[in-house]
């Protein structure tokens, strides 16, 4: 009776595990979705531009960074179709589809695109510590500026000058303290043996 408890338990600890590791990524997407809800509620309007500045670029990079490529752009994904569906999830007052042609339109699905780049890049800074973790975070950062100035030059009526001016020079100096902060968070995480991007300890993909 032992030996046959014994077995069944031991059967029982690979699908344990196994179960483990398909409910971590579905968590961490689910709470890095909500995280980036939370932070566009802090939000600071400023009259010059109608792009607010939010706390929002800290949990889009640490989700690339920390769940990897797929699974951190899962998390912007789904944090987005909460929006669409009509949830007041954006920093500016509105939701629904029509909000995404709105001045910040590019910055939103840029989220998606700075996670999966910093959950690639990640992995291969990880060894340059402090240092490598803002160049994972940075390259994030970067993309996620292209792809909301893409946008807002179109919405300014093709003026890069003026997108420029009201979608990045004021937010600079504000960004790049939040990348370091974010650097800092995750340094410290990984010596806890996470954070990584794909190589992730809990085994979430990449």
């Amino acid at each position: 009776m032992r030996v046959w408890a014994a077995a069944q338990g031991a059967a029982l600890r690979p699908r344990t595990s196994r179960r483990l590791r398909a409910l971590s990524p579905a968590f961490g997407t689910a709470g890095f979705a909500l995280l980036t809800w939370a932070a566009a509620k802090v939000s600071v309007p400023l009259p010059f531009t109608p792009v607010p500045g939010t706390l929002q670029t800290l949990p889009v990079l640490l989700a690339g960074a920390l769940l990897g490529a797929r699974a951190g752009a899962a998390s912007q994904m789904a944090y987005l179709a909460m929006g669409v569906a009509g949830l007041p999830v954006f920093a500016l007052p509105g939701s629904g589809p029509a909000y995404l042609l709105g001045p910040t339109g590019g910055y939103l699905l840029g989220f998606i695109a700075a996670a999966y780049v910093t959950g690639r890049v990640a992995p291969w800074t990880r060894r340059f510590g402090f240092a490598g973790a803002l160049a994972a975070l940075f390259s994030g950062s970067t993309v996620l500026y292209l792809c909301g100035l893409t946008w807002l030059t179109l919405v300014l009526g093709g003026d890069l000058g003026a997108a420029v001016r009201s979608g990045l020079l004021p937010f600079v100096v504000f960004d790049l303290s939040k990348i370091v902060v974010a650097a800092a968070a995750l340094t410290a995480l990984r010596r806890f043996g996470l954070g990584g991007g794909d190589r992730w300890s809990m085994g979430t993909p990449s």
